[in-house]
Formats: C-alpha cells, structure tokens, sequence
C-alpha cells in the first residue's frame, strides 16, 4: 500500500497555492501595472535558484466526507534564493488574497523569515504590498484584534535583531499602510516605485475619518511625497528598477556583520589619473561643480550607487568600490544650499555612516563644507540637534575615515567628515576656519567696513585678506592635514590608503552597539 493519494493531495494543494487569489485577482494586480508576489520574487532572484517555506500554509474547508473543497493560501510568500548567487531570505506580500492585509498564518510567515535571515546569517528581503491590519483581527474575527499590551511584539524584536545582524532591503510595490510600512522603514535600505506605490501610516479613509481630510494614497504617501521626505532611501522607475538596486545594494556588503564586505577584482587602474580634477573647483568661491563627476573619477568606474537622492540634498551618500573593495560615500553638494549641513542632510549622514560601521565598510568623505545651515527655517527644522546627533555618531564609529577636503572646511559640521582617527588629504583649492569668508568678514569687521569711506571696496579688501588666512598651506605646514595633493592623483592617493587600513579593517566583526546620542 503506497502513499500515492496523499501525494496527490499535495500537488493539488501546492496547486492552489500557486493560484493565489485566483485568476479574476491576478488580471486586476496586472491591470494595476503591479506584478504579483511570485513574479517579483522570480524577477528578483537567481533564475530557478528561489526555495518556497511553507508553499502549502493556508485554509482549507472540507465536505462531510472530509475531501478537499476550497484552500485559502497564505497571503505571504517566504523562502530561500540566491542573489548574484549568494543565499538570501525573500519574503512577499500577496496582494491578490485580502488586499495584503495579513492573515494569521501570513503573519507567521513574515516572522519567520526574519527568523530564518537571523538564524542562517544571511540577507533580508522584503517585498511589501499591503495593508497591514485590519479592524477584523489577523483572525478575521469581529472585536477580537489579536493584539496583546503585556508584552513586545516578537515581529518588532525580530525586525531589531535582523537590522543589528543581516543587511535588510525593502521594496514597497504597491499601497504599503500601517504595520507593512513600518516594516519597510525597518531596514538598511528602502525603495519604493515612482507610479504605483504609496507609503502611509493610515490611509485616505482613516485621514478622512479622523482630521476631516480628503486626500488620495498618492497624496497622502506617493513618490513626490517620500522621496524627498527621508522615509524611503529611494525611488524607482518600475518594478524592475526597485528590484535591480536592490541586488546592486547588497553586492556592497557581507552576508551577516561578522563577515567581511566582499571585494571584486575590477578592470579599473588604481593608478588612474583624470586630468578634469586640476580644474574642476573653479577659484570663485561663489561658484559652484558638480560633485557626481569628482566621484566618478575617484571612485572604480561605474561603481557609485547613490543612496537618498530625493532629500537632504546637500549632501550626496551611498555606496561605491575603491580598487575592488566596498566603500561608504559622503560629499557635500554645493549645488543645494550651498552644500550646508541641514538637518535631513545630518540625518541622512547618520543612516549613511551607521551602515558603514555595521558592516565594516570604509568611509571615504569628500568635503565641501560651509557649515551648519542658518536661517529661521534652520532653525525649525531643529539642525544643530540632528546635526550634533549625526557628528556623536560619527565619533562612536569604529571603522577607518579618510576626509578628501576639496574646497572649504568650516564650523563644527566639518567633524562630521572626521570620524576617529581620520586621514585627511587636501587638495590646493582648500580653505578653512570657523566660519567662511564672507560671513566671516561681515560679522567681524562690521564696524570698520561701514565707517569706511568705501565700504564694498573695503569689505572685498578684508575678505581678500582673510581668504590668504585661510588657506591650506599654512595647514599642511603645521601638520594639520596628512596629504596635500595634486587633485590628480585623489584615487592613487586613497587606494595606497586603503592598503594601509586593511589590516585594521580585518579586525572589525560582530555587532554594534552605541551609546545616548544629543
């Protein structure tokens, strides 16, 4: 007597599974533009490398002779697949089954697949779509909610631990509300699409209801919305664009943070030399560049991949390769508010560096800094706060700094370019000081430059004077930057760098852990 009957009930359930929300549900998803949770996770993995957890999880209903009538699946998806291949844990909502709003069993799936990324030591990938709870209970029960107040939730410890351990990289691909939009905050590096996600903590009938608003879900969290807000790293053309960064964002780190990043031997020459550097920060310091190009050709061809576009904007950071080996990256961006530190910029600095130490990545920052922004929209946004918060973090780091110091270095937000026992290289066109030489001057020299017989002549006089103060020669003569250098030779410079703190990088494993920040 075999087993055959009950093989084929497994068939036929793995089957239904594979149906999700049936054939009318899967056309609508695809009228939406939208794909569904198993073509994303296919699109996203290895071809034929993805591994299903739990393909037969659901509800079943049966007849008075016990036979098979209707199965429910679970309305998450969660398994095993490679990734450039290297082994990760995908997890997917499924929007065709109650709209993503989590079931029971849906809810154990999402668990256990921070679990399994926790407990395997390897990356995390959520892909969201949903819209979380539901007044109904994860049950689906009238007034019972599921929710308990005597303890943590295990979903939010999980969601600590694996931030603490494993990279994390969310997508949101559709509406994300509630407890499914926590979850994409949750994580190293976030990406939402451009058309058809929305992010929100409650959604237009719940706004409506409570504040009387009638707005949207593309108002409410829309691309235009948080992609300069800070709540999503980044934004997406389509579906294959979020997917294609999130494989480029974790060919930059090691599988758990007791590994090393991982190094790609490349065909750029460490030696390379860009002659455009001589020239490229023009000597009126009223005058802007384009950072983007700097780092082009500092960093190994093609390498860069920015993080945080959208917002804080005067800052640039993300994620690049020098002679092969992983890099965090900070520059300031004269272009948007002078290249100051505002407060999103600090926050993002933050994230940006926080990264870095977590998963041993070198940082390489390229200053332009005028200081912390001023004004009285600076000062509601609270910058000094976020910016001293960033610079305590930044001092809390442990992995190896360099500071490329391209035109000014003023203030107290030039330490955060300086992370504890940074190298600092100079380049000819530097200045610096406690403040920058127009602010300087008019602050210092009011009296004498309005008692003048000419004022603007001599207030240009005096910030003549004080710009040959503040050049970097005299620095390099007292020691106060390492290297001064032919803008040239920044990337042979920062490889011979990189050798030199290899040694010190083959130390640093396991997780961080911080103290109280400003």
């Amino acid at each position: 007597m075999s087993w055959q009957e009950e093989v084929e009930e497994i068939r036929r359930r793995l089957a239904l599974a594979r149906e999700m929300g049936g054939t009318e549900a899967v056309a609508r998803q695809h009228a939406r533009g939208r794909r569904t949770v198993r073509e994303r996770i296919e699109a996203l993995v290895d071809p034929g490398s993805f591994r299903e957890h739990g393909a037969m999880s659901g509800v079943s209903e049966r007849d008075a002779e016990g036979r098979l009538t209707h199965f429910t699946p679970a309305n998450v998806v969660t398994g095993t697949g490679r990734i450039g291949g290297r082994l990760c844990v995908v997890g997917g909502d499924d929007f065709t089954l109650r709209g993503g709003a989590y079931s029971a069993i849906g809810l154990r799936k999402g668990q256990y697949a921070d679990e399994l990324a926790i407990r395997r030591r390897i990356p995390l990938v959520r892909l969201l779509e949903g819209g979380g709870a539901t007044i109904r209970g994860a049950s689906g029960v009238e007034g019972r909610s599921g929710y308990d107040l005597v303890s943590s939730s295990p979903m939010n410890l999980l969601c600590l631990e694996a931030l603490r351990t494993v990279p994390v990289a969310c997508a949101a691909l559709g509406p994300v509300a509630g407890f499914p939009a926590a979850r994409l905050v949750a994580s190293h590096f976030s990406v939402m699409t451009r058309e058809t996600a929305q992010v929100l903590v409650g959604g237009p009938a719940l706004v409506e209801r409570a504040l009387g608003l009638s707005l949207t879900k593309e108002e409410l969290g829309g691309a235009a919305v948080h992609g300069r807000s800070g709540v999503v790293d980044n934004v997406a053309e389509d579906e294959a664009d979020a997917l294609a960064q999130i494989r480029r964002f974790l060919s930059y780190l090691p599988s758990h943070v007791w590994e090393a990043p991982p190094v790609r031997a490349g065909g750029d020459p460490r030696d390379r030399r860009e002659e455009f550097l001589l020239a490229v920060v023009p000597r009126s310091r009223r005058r802007a560049y384009r950072i983007h190009k700097i780092l082009h050709a500092v960093l190994d061809r093609e390498s860069f991949f920015e993080i945080g576009a959208g917002y804080g904007r005067s800052l640039v950071t993300g994620l690049a390769r020098l002679d092969g080996h992983p890099v965090g990256v900070l520059a300031n961006d004269c272009r948007f508010d002078g290249g100051s530190m505002t407060a999103p910029a600090a926050r993002k600095l933050r994230r940006m560096v926080e990264l870095c130490d977590a998963f041993h990545l070198p940082v390489v920052s390229f200053v332009d800094e005028p200081g912390f922004a001023i004004g009285p929209e600076a000062e509601r946004a609270a910058t000094i706060r976020y910016g001293m918060e960033a610079l305590f973090a930044v001092l809390q780091t442990e992995v190896p700094w360099v500071a490329v110091v391209l035109r000014r270095a003023f203030g107290v937000a030039t330490g955060l370019h300086l992370g504890p026992g940074a190298t600092v290289i100079a380049w000819p066109s530097v200045q610096s000081g406690a403040l920058p030489v127009e602010g300087g001057v008019a602050l210092a020299y009011a009296r004498e430059i309005r008692e003048a017989p000419d004022p603007e002549a001599r207030r240009r006089e005096l910030e003549e004077q004080v710009a040959a103060a503040q050049s970097v020669f005299p620095r390099a003569e007292d020691f106060g930057v390492h290297h001064l250098i032919d803008p040239r030779d920044t990337r042979p410079v920062l490889c011979d760098w990189l050798d030199e703190v290899r040694p010190a990088l083959a130390l640093l494993r396991g997780p961080r852990s911080y103290s109280m920040r400003p």
